[in-house]
């Protein structure tokens, strides 16, 4: 099956559009390309995710989600602890409910949204 368009990038919604940029910039170990109040860009050189600031932004609250989830992502690490900690350390929250802890760990941007870290299986 072959399509009619390329993905150019990602865009998301935030409160801090710099926040969120500068945490998963450390966490991918991409470039921050833009930063301004109100928009602010990451990218590797091949695809890149941009973070809008969203007047009366809210988090999706999970796992009771009070506002309905606007994404989250599945990223791949070496080591479960690790990257646990490494993620902690950049400014990630992590909820006490986790469904499946020993195969993967989710973890709450500085934004409070979910992301989730699992080993390449």
């Amino acid at each position: 099956m072959s399509g009619f368009a390329t993905l150019a990038m990602i865009n998301l919604d935030a409160s801090d559009p710099a926040v969120q940029a500068r945490f998963y910039a450390a966490v991918l170990g991409w470039e921050i390309l833009h930063s301004q109040d109100d928009y602010a860009m990451i990218g590797d050189g091949s695809t890149s995710i941009g973070f809008g600031q969203v007047p009366g932004y809210s988090a999706p609250g999970w796992p009771k989600e009070s506002a309905p989830k606007r994404y989250h992502f599945d990223l791949y690490v070496d080591d479960l602890d690790q990257g646990e900690q490494q993620a902690l350390a950049l400014g990630a929250t992590k909820p006490d409910e986790q469904p499946t802890p020993e195969r993967w760990r989710v973890l709450l941007d500085p934004e409070g949204h979910p992301f989730d870290i699992c080993i390449k299986s």
